[in-house]
C-alpha cells in the first residue's frame, strides 16, 4: 500500500488521534507494538537508547506504569521523550495509585505532549510488589477510565462537567486475555470494554496457534472481533527455563509443548525463541479476527525489532513516520 493510499483511507479528519498505530488499523493493516518498561532513574538517555530500536519499526510502543507493582520513573515523562525522538508510545494507564484529579490531570499531560495512545489498566496488586502496604485508590475501574478518557476526547469536557479548551486526541485501549472459550461463555467484559470506549485492545501472551483461532472464532459469533481491532500478545522467548517458568506462573499463559521441544533441542535457545516468535507473527496475521500483534519481552526491544524485520509483515507497508 502506498503512503497516498494510507491517507486517503484514513484521512486525518476521520481519526481520534492521528497517531501511526491508529492510521495503520484504520488502513487495514497488520500493526505491530512492543513494550518497555521505565527504571528507577533519573536517567532517561539509557531508556532511550533501549527502545530506539524499535523507532520506525513498531507502531507504538508501550509505557507500562508501575508493573509488578514497583516504583521507577514517571512513565508520562519517559513517554514523552519519545515522543521527541521519534517513538510513538501507547501510554499505560493504571487506576490503581491515582484518584479522578490525578487521571485526568496525566490525561491532559499526555494529549499535551502529542501522545497519540493510552491503554487502560487496573494496575498490578500492591501485595505482590515491594510495597505490600501501599495504599490503593481505585476511584475509577479501567472501564470507568476509558468513559473518562472518551468524554473529555469526544466532548471536551471534565469528569465534574468543567470544559477543556484543548481536549487530548487520543486512541483508548483495553486489555484482554485470549482463552479457549468454555460452553455459555460470553465476552461480558469485553462488551463493558467496548461500550466504555475502547479502540483497540492488547492481549496478555498467546503463543498457542489454536486457542487464538477458537477464541476469535466465539467472538466473531457474537460480533466483536470484525468491530475492534486486537494486537496478540507474544515476545521472543530467551530460553526454555524462561518458557517453563511463564507456562507454570503466569496466569492464563500456556506454551504449548511443541514450542518447549523446539526450545529444548536448540543449539542456541535465544535463537530459536526469536524464530519462534516470527513464525507466530506470520500464523497470527491468518487468523480471522486477528488485526496486528503486541510483543514483550523484558530488556529485549532489540531482539523484538529483529523479529519485526524477520517476520516480513513491515514489508508491503510504508514507512512510519512519528
Amino acid at each position: 500500500m502506498t503512503e497516498t493510499a494510507m491517507n486517503d483511507s484514513a484521512s486525518e479528519g476521520e481519526l481520534k488521534s492521528g497517531g501511526n498505530l491508529e492510521r495503520v488499523l484504520a488502513a487495514g493493516g497488520f500493526a505491530v507494538t512492543c513494550e518497555t518498561s521505565p527504571t528507577a532513574t533519573t536517567d532517561l538517555a539509557p531508556l532511550l537508547d533501549r527502545v530506539a530500536p524499535l523507532r520506525g519499526v513498531a507502531d507504538a510502543v508501550n509505557v507500562t506504569d508501575g508493573a509488578t507493582a514497583k516504583a521507577h520513573v514517571s512513565s508520562l515523562v519517559l513517554a514523552g521523550a519519545m515522543m521527541q525522538q521519534g517513538i510513538q508510545p501507547v501510554l499505560q494507564f493504571t487506576v490503581r495509585d491515582r484518584n479522578v484529579i490525578a487521571l485526568q490531570g496525566d490525561l491532559l499531560g499526555a494529549g499535551a505532549l502529542g501522545i497519540p495512545n493510552i491503554l487502560c489498566l487496573t494496575g498490578d496488586d500492591p501485595k505482590k510488589g515491594e510495597e505490600p502496604t501501599a495504599t490503593t485508590v481505585f476511584d475509577l475501574d479501567s472501564a470507568g477510565l476509558m468513559r473518562l478518557a472518551r468524554r473529555m476526547r469526544d466532548e471536551a469536557l471534565l469528569n465534574a462537567g468543567r470544559e477543556i479548551k484543548a481536549p487530548p486526541k487520543l486512541f483508548i485501549g483495553c486489555a484482554d486475555a485470549p482463552m479457549v472459550p468454555k460452553a455459555g461463555w460470553a465476552p461480558k467484559s469485553l462488551r463493558s470494554k467496548i461500550e466504555a470506549g475502547a479502540d483497540f485492545a492488547q492481549t496478555q501472551y498467546c503463543f498457542d496457534l489454536e486457542t487464538a483461532k477458537l477464541y476469535f472464532g466465539r467472538l466473531a459469533d457474537f460480533g466483536i472481533a470484525g468491530n475492534l481491532p486486537f494486537l496478540i500478545g507474544i515476545g521472543p522467548l530467551a530460553s526454555l527455563r524462561q518458557a517453563r517458568w511463564m507456562d507454570e506462573n503466569l496466569f492464563g499463559v500456556s506454551i504449548p509443548d511443541a514450542i518447549l521441544k523446539r526450545l529444548e533441542g536448540a543449539d542456541d535457545e535465544r535463537e530459536e525463541g526469536k524464530k519462534i516468535c516470527a513464525e507466530l507473527i506470520q500464523q497470527l496475521r491468518e487468523v480471522p479476527g486477528v488485526r496486528g500483534v503486541h510483543l514483550m519481552a523484558p530488556r529485549q526491544e532489540a531482539a523484538m525489532a529483529e523479529v519485526i524485520e524477520r517476520s516480513g509483515v513491515l514489508k508491503d507497508r510504508p514507512a512510519l513516520s512519528a
